[in-house]
């Protein structure tokens, strides 16, 4: 996609709109590398969950498996959601015009707002119910120390991931209300 294209299609809409277009461009566009850092983040987890599953239990299915099974399609899940949305925004980006595309920002960040506040809170606990069924089967196979080292490292990644939500929930919220101002 090439900025000056977008950039002087942008720059012949309306001047009287208060949201400058490269403002909005911008933000669309830190908004995107977000997305895109969590994805990866997400991925390299699902990648790592799905090769620890087919080494460790390609054969067994227990509350272990189920666990890891759980962690791995709540993050897979999340990892979709997030790819459709930014392919679903880039497109519409090319396709529309300036006033277009925000209303339809607006749309999106309302869709975005129900996927942070309904969609989100869903993965988060089926990911916390996986890491629980993991947790007596690393007590048996772990020493003490690497076992507290997993739970505690387990709760302060979980702590860290949803700060980020948190953050980014708080971020997409404030641009909400900004694409809402006459």
């Amino acid at each position: 996609m090439e900025n000056d294209i977008l950039n002087t299609l942008w720059n012949n809409q309306n001047e009287l709109d208060p949201m400058d277009p490269n403002r909005l461009i911008s933000k669309a566009k830190n908004q995107r590398r977000r997305q895109i850092a969590a994805i990866i983040i997400m991925s390299v987890t699902v990648v790592i969950l799905v090769a620890y599953t087919l080494y460790i239990s390609p054969n067994r299915w227990n509350n272990f498996t189920l666990g890891l099974l759980l962690m791995i399609t709540s993050l897979g899940f999340r990892v979709f959601l997030e790819i459709r949305s930014i392919y679903q925004k880039q497109n519409r980006l090319v396709a529309l015009d300036h006033n277009s595309y925000k209303s339809y920002l607006k749309k999106y960040y309302k869709l975005r707002l129900l996927i942070n506040y309904l969609i989100t809170p869903v993965c988060v606990v089926a990911y916390l119910i996986g890491f629980f069924l993991l947790l007596p089967y690393f007590k048996v196979e772990f020493s003490e120390g690497f076992y507290t080292y997993i739970l505690i490292s387990g709760f302060v990644s979980l702590a860290f991931i949803i700060i980020i939500i948190i953050h980014s929930i708080i971020k997409e919220s404030r641009f909400l209300k900004l694409l809402k101002q006459p």
